[in-house]
């Protein structure tokens, strides 16, 4: 059986589109027909090589998806030939099965990991898919696989926000706009969206920021420090850049929590007086914001069919495969907040 995938073939490089065989199914492992994924900072780094030089060249991308089991390799138990699931990078319940080698036509490799979603057809690892309703839209499982997962946990694992906290959130991308709506669902005030595009200013407000700055014309820390009075009990920086997230921890409150899910590029580095940590200042990176998927999804589908909130409106943009490189610049540039990548569904 073949799949159409995209492949980084070399960092810092257009992915290559291109046809492979699909590998057996191993102990643990699930073949899953991918309907919608999302085009993820994280996809960006690892193309420009954020954390330094990618040992497992050629290999497959993306980590959050919505799509349909089509089979299942031995000793799969949590999931089943036709659920529909969430597919995510956080390891949930069920098998570590480890990746899997992809074939061109030619006979070379292709590497994946436990995940790999820009593709129509997908081997994964039990553990990385979470069974939801048979009903639930596609493009809000690819949401909930991180947007949602990782933009809430910061609120509530990370930074713990208590109602009436007032939050800052740098940098209103992805994650950065589900962390807007996590600390408005939280009963935070004020909500406080930071970022150089006005665009990303107004969808941040429809979800529930309560002011916004936008930083290409005004120093955010400033007029933050205006608005409030003084520092902020919560700072998130989804930037990864050294300078911004100096400002964010100098933002924070002398008791108050600085996280930081934007990763910084592995050869930079931030100066920090470090004092203020020694008497309650908290400064901590977030790594998905903590989120347990088999626990948070189940939850975040109850309040999602209940009405309580609706992300649709997150997606700004929606295309085939073969426009990926197109849409990744688009997002590298600030001009797409949420980019999803659609497959036709082959099997009924």
């Amino acid at each position: 059986m073949k799949t159409l995938a995209a492949i980084l073939v070399e960092q810092r490089r257009p992915l290559e589109i291109a046809e492979l065989e699909i590998p057996a199914l191993r102990h643990g492992q699930v073949l899953v027909e991918i309907a919608a994924t999302r085009i993820c900072g994280s996809q960006i780094g690892e193309i420009q090589g954020s954390k330094g030089p990618d040992k497992y060249l050629p290999h497959l991308l993306g980590h959050e998806a919505g799509g349909i089991v089509r089979e299942t390799g031995p000793e799969v138990r949590h999931v089943k030939v036709g659920d529909r699931v969430v597919i995510h990078w956080r390891p949930g319940r069920g098998i570590e099965a480890g990746g899997s080698t992809y074939l061109r036509a030619d006979g070379s490799k292709v590497n994946a990991g436990n995940i790999t979603t820009f593709q129509q057809f997908s081997v994964v690892s039990e553990n990385r898919l979470t069974p939801v309703p048979a009903d639930l839209n596609f493009e809000l499982c690819a949401l909930l696989a991180d947007t949602l997962t990782t933009g809430f946990g910061v609120i509530t694992h990370d930074a713990k926000v208590r109602i009436g906290e007032s939050v800052v959130v740098i940098g209103c991308g992805g994650i950065g706009l589900g962390a807007v709506l996590g600390a408005h669902l939280a009963g935070a005030y004020p909500v406080i969206a930071v970022d150089l595009h006005d665009h990303k200013l107004a969808k941040a407000r429809a979800y529930g920021a309560t002011h916004t700055i936008n930083s290409s014309s005004t120093n955010f820390r400033t007029a933050v420090q205006t608005l409030l009075n003084g520092p902020a009990e919560v700072v998130i920086d989804g930037t990864g850049l050294p300078a911004v997230i100096e400002q964010a921890f100098a933002l924070t409150a002398p008791t108050g929590r600085c996280v930081i899910f934007g990763v910084m590029a592995h050869d930079q580095k931030i100066s920090l007086n470090t004092l203020p940590l020694h008497f309650g200042k908290i400064l901590t990176g977030s790594h998905g914001g903590g989120s347990q998927p088999a626990d948070d999804i189940p939850r975040l589908v109850r309040m999602l069919r209940a009405g309580r909130f609706d992300p649709s409106g997150f997606i700004t943009d929606r295309l085939p495969l073969a426009n990926v490189n197109d849409a990744i610049a688009r997002l590298r540039s600030g001009e797409i907040i949420h980019a999803m990548i659609h497959f036709p569904l082959f099997s009924s």
